[in-house]
């Protein structure tokens, strides 16, 4: 009798392993590809203490040292051993995100994983795995998105280390990252990534002009480069929600029509959202050029709701029911959350 039961396990055990292969080795190289930088992280304290470290370098880590501790004490934000480590990329991408959606409709694909729910975006650490899945995707009629990515949360599985490639940003920029990555750690809602990544992006936004303001001041160049930097990107990103509007208003108007149509209408539609950006007024010239090298298609604009559409809501709540205290505003949102 035993030995038909472990039989029957092995056999049932294989069929799943043939089921879920994909997800299996999907999930093989995410754990090694996170290990390998686990594993060839050094404290920050040794950083500093290295005399061959710029000291450019060395600035950037103290201020997300500093911002750590601003986000736990000032913030409430989950207190963690995060960035307190640091892994040298060398100049290189660590890890890709890749995003897709239907061709004519703004609708994203969703990837499901085990006990984390589902997400419309999947991370590689393996740049060609995720061209080979992004051919994969094409050929099965999604518009898709290949994006290095400078940070990433682990939600607790592993103490996120400081990245070498994130101290290109501005103190700003930095600042807005590390409490982007903590506000993951601290309210994360199951199969709402939409509801997370906009939580996380405003508090983040809103948590580097109170961290430049208490550190420099209000007429300090950090906090007036930071603030010109926030118009720049509320004002091209107002645009491009905009454009998904218009976008989705043009595919349902468009129903039932041969695909031949759609590809046409969508073209044009595309077309007149790239010209756009010329009749803006943006304080970095580069914003001109952003559509250049690339085109947007449907995955690029889906980012934007996924990290934006509901920011101008939780700036309401932000300001009529918590007065401007982000601190009770995130505890707010924890406790709803919960």
């Amino acid at each position: 009798m035993l030995k038909k039961l472990s039989w029957a396990v092995l056999i049932l055990l294989t069929i799943l392993m043939i089921i879920y292969w994909d997800l299996i080795t999907y999930g093989f190289q995410q754990a090694k590809g996170q290990l390998e930088i686990t594993f060839n992280t050094i404290p920050v304290e040794e950083v500093l203490k290295d005399t061959t470290v710029a000291d450019s370098i060395k600035q950037k880590i103290k201020i997300i040292q500093e911002t750590r501790l601003f986000a736990f004490d000032k913030l409430g934000l989950q207190k963690s051993e995060n960035y307190t480590s640091f892994y040298n990329q060398e100049g290189e991408v660590s890890l890709w995100n890749l995003s897709a959606s239907q061709r004519y409709a703004l609708e994203p694909k969703l990837w499901t994983l085990p006990f984390l729910g589902s997400f419309p975006y999947k991370g590689f650490f393996d740049l060609d795995r995720a061209k080979n899945e992004m051919q994969e995707l094409k050929e099965g009629g999604y518009d898709v998105r290949i994006r290095p990515v400078s940070g990433w949360s682990t939600l607790g599985w592993t103490s996120d280390p400081i990245l070498s490639n994130m101290l290109a940003r501005s103190e700003g920029a930095l600042a807005e990252l590390i409490i982007h990555e903590l506000t993951h750690s601290t309210i994360f809602v199951k199969d709402q990534i939409e509801l997370n990544e906009n939580l996380a992006s405003f508090i983040g936004e809103q948590g580097a002009i109170q961290f430049l303001n208490e550190k420099y001041g209000k007429n300090s160049a950090s906090y007036f480069e930071y603030i010109l930097s926030e118009d720049d990107s509320k004002t091209f990103r107002n645009q491009m929600l905009l454009a998904t509007d218009k976008l989705d208003s043009l595919y349902q108007s468009l129903e039932g029509a041969d695909d031949s149509v759609k590809a046409v209408n969508k073209h044009i539609m595309i077309d007149r959202i790239i010209s756009s950006i010329d009749t803006l007024h943006f304080h970095d010239s580069r914003y001109y050029q952003i559509f250049n090298s690339s085109r947007p298609n449907n995955a690029y604009f889906m980012s934007f709701l996924r990290y934006y559409s509901s920011k101008d809501s939780l700036k309401t709540i932000f300001v009529k029911d918590f007065n401007y205290d982000l601190k009770a505003f995130i505890q707010g949102m924890k406790d709803y959350h919960k």
